[in-house]
């Protein structure tokens, strides 16, 4: 237990390490925070639409867009481990007698508490401009807790890209892949209203699976019952592919 006890301060330490970098950079924070506002509004009021939506279009597009938010924002966490790579920061806390994977699990809880405290200001902004949550609190709690899951299984795979690019100049060519993969899917219009191959594409996409049920949970349209199952499996599986291909390449480095 005492190693646990450990191992467990590491992180501690080294989550508290990440968040002293927001005092510091205060911009790129408030930056990423107001983004997805920033796309939520445009799409609600600029774009609008929602081909093939029944009812108002912004109950059908408040759940996407949290659901994009689980993938937004990735590239902070990927370049701030290729920077600790690239300055040696990394081989400097691996020489230490500290826990493995402290590093990586420090990041990764400061950016999922970064990620709660912008999916939380993006339900407030959801409420401010007419969208409302019918399904109950249990059905609301459980709609975050899918939302979270998502942003904890796209956070590991950003981390694994990261330690495979090793230089936060390569960070960018891999930010533009997330791009197609988060429009790739239901979060501002219907698989219905799409070209069947792209509608059958679209479905298969993990968010689109979250959306549909966080939709559900909310009681908003274009939810449908039976996608949580669907919701959970995905997260996991990237999960179970991407962990551990995470900590192996980090306790590879070097070699």
């Amino acid at each position: 237990m005492s190693s646990v006890a450990y191992a467990v301060g590491d992180c501690v330490t080294m989550t508290r390490r990440e968040l002293a970098h927001w005092a510091r950079q205060p911009v790129q924070v408030v930056v990423g925070l107001a983004f997805p506002v920033m796309m939520l509004l445009m799409f609600g009021y600029l774009v609008g639409g929602g081909r093939a939506v029944e009812g108002d279009y912004v109950d059908f597009l408040v759940p996407g867009m949290f659901t994009l938010t689980m993938v937004f924002g990735l590239e902070s966490t990927m370049t701030a481990i290729t920077r600790d790579l690239d300055k040696g920061v990394i081989d400097r806390f691996r020489a230490m007698p500290m826990a493995d994977g402290a590093v990586l699990v420090g990041r990764a809880a400061a950016d999922m508490l970064q990620s709660t405290v912008g999916l939380l200001l993006m339900i407030a902004v959801g409420y401010a401009i007419g969208w409302r949550a019918d399904g109950g609190l249990g059905a609301f709690l459980g709609a975050v807790g899918l939302l979270l899951l998502l942003r904890f299984a796209m956070l590991w795979i950003g981390i694994f890209l990261a330690l495979v690019a090793g230089r936060p100049e390569l960070v960018t060519a891999v930010q533009i892949l997330v791009w197609p993969v988060g429009f790739l899917s239901n979060a501002f219009a219907s698989p219905d209203a799409m070209p069947g191959w792209l509608g059958t594409a679209v479905e298969w996409n993990p968010m689109s699976a979250t959306a549909t049920a966080v939709r559900d949970l909310f009681g908003n349209p274009g939810g449908a019952p039976g996608w949580t199952t669907a919701a959970v499996l995905w997260p996991l599986l990237l999960l179970a592919v991407f962990f551990p291909l995470a900590v192996r390449k980090f306790g590879r480095l070097g070699r």
